[in-house]
């Protein structure tokens, strides 16, 4: 998938994250139940070891993307100075094909399943072209941290 730049929805706008635990550049498609992002691996990434993105890393890379879902209703107005706190409460189920390397640009896209309120069950599955990397069904809690 290679969206035209202009599509490309900047992932600042929906997760708290930022360097050196980002591990998702972009958001190429979002509506109020699916997400997909795309991530270039790099040299210098914190989950890089031996050339190549661990688990650890893979599965961030999942929440973050996981978790556009649902901060996306925290996120509406870009201007704002909004905090908020999430956790991955379950992983309930998880399987880890492949891993990708230095240089890989990984596609992730996930599926809301059910929500309450500020909790929500995800099935969300990574790929490397063609090549599924892992699948997971993650239970995300997202909530805005008051001043």
């Amino acid at each position: 998938m290679e969206p035209k730049t202009e599509n490309l929805i900047n992932i600042h706008n929906f997760l708290p994250h930022r360097e050196p635990m980002l591990m998702t550049d972009y958001i190429l498609e979002l509506t109020e139940d699916k997400v997909i992002t795309s991530f270039r691996i790099t040299q210098d990434n914190i989950f890089v070891h031996n050339n190549e993105f661990v688990e650890a890393g893979l599965i961030e890379n999942l929440a973050q993307t996981c978790s556009s879902i649902l901060g996306q209703s925290f996120f509406e107005n870009p201007d704002a100075d909004t905090k908020v706190i999430g956790f991955i409460t379950n992983i309930k189920k998880i399987e880890v094909f492949a891993l990708p390397k230095v240089g890989d640009k990984i596609i992730s896209k996930a599926s809301l399943i059910s929500q309450f309120e500020n909790i929500c069950h995800i099935f969300c599955e990574t790929f490397n072209n063609d090549e599924l990397l892992i699948r997971a069904e993650i239970n995300l809690f997202i909530q805005e941290v008051k001043h």
